[in-house]
């Protein structure tokens, strides 16, 4: 890496995660063995308990067979926001299912309940809310719109570990699935890798079932030595989805430090905001008195007053050393969702309108604080 540049996003590693992998490779089980349950254990422990969890090898499986485990299929809609990563609605797609986007509110870039409400249909039978860029949408309000429309709710908290809403953790409310995400630059990592956490014992079984091929027993049960263990029954067509014991020894690493590298970036998040609040920006809101954001991505927006366009922006930041990015490309203006349900930014007028002015700014944990000024003394030049 160029040391001159500070890039956008870098998992926060250390030796404590290299060591736990090492002795992971040295036990020999370098697929799913017994550091994987004892990681869904620990995980599901944090979301407030009483709550199953299912290690999958991307938030992307696990939002797949989430759905599929409540029987989402051919005929089907599913209520998706277009402010989301195309994993999020591809899913739906791969079952049979038809995602419907929606536009999102725009101060949080939340899914719109009141444009999601028009949008449902009697084949309508599940609504999956997006939790953008760490902070949790409403837990009252996402329970209400689902309760109204008998709809199951499967949560994509690719964003959001740890956080709550009111109170209560993303993954332990009365949703029928949350799923999160443990890639590279997520707020805890595996490398690659997720977990389903549900409260219903029939979808996390399915899941566990269909994670990996349909198998009665998982890998780590076929391989024991200490019984007759080689015979096995594929009881469905299942997939290829399992999560690797070294991935699970950095997950139990990393689980352990969750809620300090969560702080440290909502240390940074303060900064910024207190640095940025003279310029011509919108800043990112903090979320509601007593809520947990998770502060995965720092989000502002560029006003009408600002020296430059979005993409100017980012190309002078890049200019002078300092990655940002763009979250998101809303999915109605990507060739395939576009031209798949005939599209236009009119029927997003939120989502097309903010994104022509959102940028998110270097937050990370392993940020030094020298890191940290570098980013406030760059915007500051570009912008004034």
């Amino acid at each position: 890496m160029d040391d001159s540049r500070l890039p956008f996003a870098l998992p926060d590693i250390g030796e404590e995660e290299i060591a736990a992998v090492t002795d992971a490779l040295r036990s020999g089980w370098l697929s799913s063995g017994p550091l994987v349950p004892r990681f869904e254990q620990r995980f599901a422990d944090a979301c407030g308990g009483r709550v199953g969890a299912v290690a999958v090898n991307s938030a992307t499986a696990g939002l797949h067979l989430a759905l599929e485990a409540l029987g989402v299929g051919p005929g089907m809609e599913v209520l998706v926001p277009t402010w989301t990563f195309t994993a999020t609605a591809e899913v739906v797609v791969h079952l049979g299912a038809e995602p419907v986007l929606v536009d999102v509110e725009p101060d949080t870039l939340h899914i719109d309940f009141t444009d999601a409400a028009r949008k449902v249909t009697d084949r309508t039978v599940a609504v999956v809310p997006v939790h953008f860029a760490g902070q949790p949408v409403s837990a009252a309000d996402l329970r209400d719109f689902a309760d109204t429309h008998r709809l199951a709710v499967v949560e994509d908290a690719a964003h959001s570990f740890p956080a709550s809403s009111q109170g209560i953790p993303v993954g332990a409310g009365t949703s029928a699935a949350t799923v999160f995400s443990f890639y590279a630059t997520k707020t805890i990592t595996t490398g690659e890798g997720g977990m389903v956490v549900t409260r219903d014992p029939d979808v996390a079984r399915r899941i566990r079932t269909t994670r990996l091929h349909g198998f009665d027993r998982d890998g780590f049960a076929r391989y024991r030595s200490d019984r007759p263990s080689w015979r096995y029954d594929v009881v469905e067509a299942g997939w290829k989805c399992n999560l690797t014991d070294p991935a699970a020894a950095m997950g139990l690493v990393q689980l352990d430090r969750a809620e300090a590298m969560r702080a440290r970036r909502q240390e940074i998040a303060g900064r910024y905001r207190s640095a940025f609040a003279d310029l011509p920006l919108d800043l990112p809101p903090p979320g509601p008195a007593g809520d947990v954001h998770a502060w995965h991505l720092f989000v502002v927006r560029l006003r009408s007053d600002a020296p430059c366009d979005r993409d100017g922006f980012v190309r002078e930041m890049s200019r002078l050393g300092v990655g940002c990015s763009v979250h998101f490309i809303p999915l109605h203006q990507h060739t395939y969702w576009r031209d798949r349900g005939r599209l236009t930014d009119d029927l997003f007028p939120v989502a097309s309108a903010e994104f022509a002015r959102v940028v998110s700014l270097p937050l990370f944990s392993a940020m030094t604080d020298e890191q940290v000024e570098r980013v406030v003394t760059t915007v500051h030049k570009v912008l004034q």
